[in-house]
C-alpha cells in the first residue's frame, strides 16, 4: 500500500491541495531563491515549457525588481555590468522566449578575437570564418555583448507575459529569506522532508524542490549542508565603459595577458567598449583612485607597453592621493612616439591593426571593481535542493564564462525536470536531481580548472614558463582545426558538429 507521501509525486500540487491542511498559497512545486539572472532565467525556462508550465513556482528576491523591468536603453549610455553571451546561451534565450524581449540595438555581436602574451607577444587569433570552412555553415558570432540589466529586464518582461501561455509564477520581491528549515506536517500528506522557506514579511513557502540561485554566499547551499571549495586570488577585476577612437572600427574583442593579470576590451557598439582588467588588489585601489584621464592613459598603455614600462607607470602614483609624480598622458605619448619612430610606415600600420582602438574617454561613474574568486560546490544537489549559477560555482572572469555557465545550469536543470514530470517522478527526488548534477559538475569543473590554470600560467614572467606558453600559443594559432574546436566549446555549440 502506497502512502500519501509516495503518491504525491504523481500529482500536481493543484490536485493535492484539498488533501493538505496547509494553506493553499504556501505550497509550491518549485521555489527559486534569488531573482538575479540565473534565478529569473530558470523561472522563464519553467513557465515557457509546455510540460512544466503547470508547476506552481515562486521566485524570491531581496531587491526591488521594478526598476530593472522598467529599464529602457539610453543612447551613448552603457552599464558597466555586461555579459558576453555565447551562441549556446542565446539559443537558450530564444527557446524560452526571452530573446524576443531584447532590444537588438543593444545586442552587439562580434566574430573575431585577438589574444596575446604581454611578455613575448605570441598571439592567437580566433575568427568564426574557421567554423564556416569546417562546418559549411553561415558565419557565426563568437559572442554577443549585452548589459546585465538589459538581459534581466527582458526576462522579467517574459515572466510578466507568462499568463498568456497558461503559466503562472508568484514573485516575492523586496523580501529576504529569514530561515530555511524542515518542519513536520500533519494531515494526509507527509511533507516533512519539503524545505520550508520563511520570508521576512511573514510568508511561509513549502517547496517540493528548492533551487538556490542566491549567489556565492548562498543560504540555500548552507541549508543543504553543501560545502563550497576554492580560494580567493588576491586580485580584483576592474570594470569600466570606455569611449574609443571613432576612426577605428570596433568589431573585435581584444585580450592581453600581463603578469599582473589579463586585460580585455569587449565591443559594446560603435565607439564604445567594456573593460575587464584583472589586477592585484593593491593596484586595483590605485586604478580606481586615479583621475579619468590618467586611467585612460593607463588602459592604453596596458595594451601597448612592456610589463616593465607598466610597472614604472604604476610606481609613480602616491598611495594616499593617487597622484602621479609625472604627467601620465605625456609619458604615455612620449613612449608611443619612441616606439613608432623605430618603424617604417608599413610596420606602423601593422602594429596599429594588431592593437585595439585607443581609449579617448572614460564614461562617467562607470569604474568599479569586484574581488576575484574560484569556488565550486562539492555537489550541486541534495534531496529536494538544487544549486545553479554562482550558488554552485564562481569562476575567474578571464574567459567571460561565468554567467554563461549559469545559463547552461538552468537549461540542464529544466531538461531534467521536464523528463521527471513526463515520467511521473518526484521533481525533488535526489535520484532525479543527480542527473542534473552529473551533467553539469564535470563540465563546470573543466571550465573552472582551465581558467584557473590559464590565470596561473600567464601570471608570471619567469623565462622558461614564458617560452613554453609562447610556443603553445603559436602552435595553436597555426592549427585551424584545433582553434575551431576551442571556439565551439567556448561558444557552447560543440555538439553541433
Amino acid at each position: 500500500m502506497f502512502s500519501a507521501r509516495k503518491a504525491l509525486p504523481r500529482l500536481f500540487l493543484g490536485q493535492a491541495w484539498k488533501k493538505s491542511p496547509l494553506q493553499q498559497e504556501s505550497l509550491y512545486d518549485i521555489v527559486i531563491v534569488g531573482g538575479g539572472i540565473a534565478g529569473t532565467a530558470l523561472a522563464c525556462a519553467l513557465t515557457s515549457n509546455p510540460v512544466l508550465k503547470n508547476q506552481r513556482v515562486a521566485l524570491v528576491e531581496a531587491m526591488d525588481l521594478a526598476p530593472t523591468k522598467a529599464w529602457t536603453p539610453v543612447d551613448h549610455q552603457y552599464s558597466n555590468r555586461v555579459v558576453s553571451l555565447t551562441p549556446g546561451s542565446l539559443q537558450f534565450l530564444e527557446r524560452t522566449g526571452v530573446a524576443s524581449y531584447l532590444d537588438p540595438t543593444r545586442v552587439y555581436k562580434y566574430g573575431d578575437m585577438e589574444v596575446w602574451d604581454g611578455v613575448t607577444g605570441a598571439r592567437i587569433t580566433f575568427d568564426t570564418d574557421l567554423l564556416d570552412s569546417h562546418d559549411h555553415n553561415e558565419k557565426q558570432t563568437i559572442a554577443s555583448m549585452v548589459e546585465n540589466v538589459h538581459l534581466q529586464s527582458a526576462m522579467l518582461k517574459r515572466l510578466e507575459a507568462s499568463p498568456s501561455v497558461g503559466a503562472h509564477i508568484d514573485i516575492f520581491q523586496n523580501t529576504r529569506v529569514s530561515s530555511i528549515t524542515n518542519e513536520s506536517s500533519s494531515g494526509q500528506l507527509n511533507l516533512s522532508d519539503w524545505p520550508t522557506v520563511t520570508l521576512d514579511k511573514g510568508n511561509i513557502l513549502k517547496a517540493r524542490l528548492l533551487v538556490g540561485a542566491d549567489g556565492i554566499q548562498s543560504p540555500v547551499r548552507n541549508y543543504a549542508g553543501i560545502d563550497s571549495l576554492g580560494w580567493d586570488y588576491d586580485s580584483h577585476g576592474i570594470v569600466a565603459t570606455l569611449q574609443l577612437d571613432p576612426s577605428r572600427s570596433q568589431q573585435k574583442a581584444w585580450q592581453r595577458f600581463l603578469p599582473t593579470g589579463p586585460i580585455a576590451m569587449l565591443p559594446l557598439g560603435e565607439g564604445y567598449a567594456s573593460l575587464v582588467w584583472s589586477v592585484p588588489t593593491e593596484l586595483a585601489s590605485t586604478l580606481k583612485g586615479v583621475s579619468s584621464e590618467d586611467f585612460c592613459s593607463l588602459v592604453n598603455a596596458a595594451f601597448r607597453m612592456t610589463p616593465s614600462e607598466l610597472s614604472y607607470l604604476y610606481s609613480t602614483f602616491k598611495k594616499d592621493t593617487f597622484q602621479s609624480t609625472c604627467d601620465i598622458a605625456a609619458e604615455y605619448i612620449w613612449r608611443e612616439q619612441t616606439t613608432l619612430a623605430a618603424l617604417d610606415s608599413d610596420g606602423e600600420w601593422k602594429r596599429e591593426i594588431s592593437l585595439p582602438p585607443t581609449v579617448t574617454k572614460l564614461s562617467e561613474k562607470s569604474r568599479a571593481s569586484f574581488p576575484l574568486r574560484m569556488r565550486n560546490s562539492e555537489h550541486y544537489m541534495t534531496d529536494r535542493v538544487a544549486l545553479v549559477g554562482d550558488a554552485a560555482h564562481t569562476i575567474h572572469p578571464l574567459a567571460g564564462q561565468g554567467l554563461n555557465q549559469g545559463l547552461l545550469d538552468v537549461a540542464c536543470l529544466s531538461r531534467v525536470l521536464e523528463s521527471g514530470v513526463l515520467h511521473g517522478q518526484d521533481i525533488g527526488s535526489i535520484n532525479l536531481l543527480r542527473d542534473y548534477s552529473t551533467e553539469r559538475y564535470g563540465r563546470n569543473i573543466l571550465m573552472l580548472s582551465s581558467c584557473d590554470k590559464m590565470h596561473r600560467l600567464f601570471g608570471t614572467d619567469i623565462l622558461p614558463i614564458t617560452w613554453i606558453r609562447s610556443l603553445g600559443l603559436s602552435a595553436v594559432n597555426s592549427l585551424d582545426g584545433l582553434k575551431a574546436e576551442i571556439m565551439r566549446y567556448a561558444m557552447g555549440i560543440e555538439s553541433q558538429k
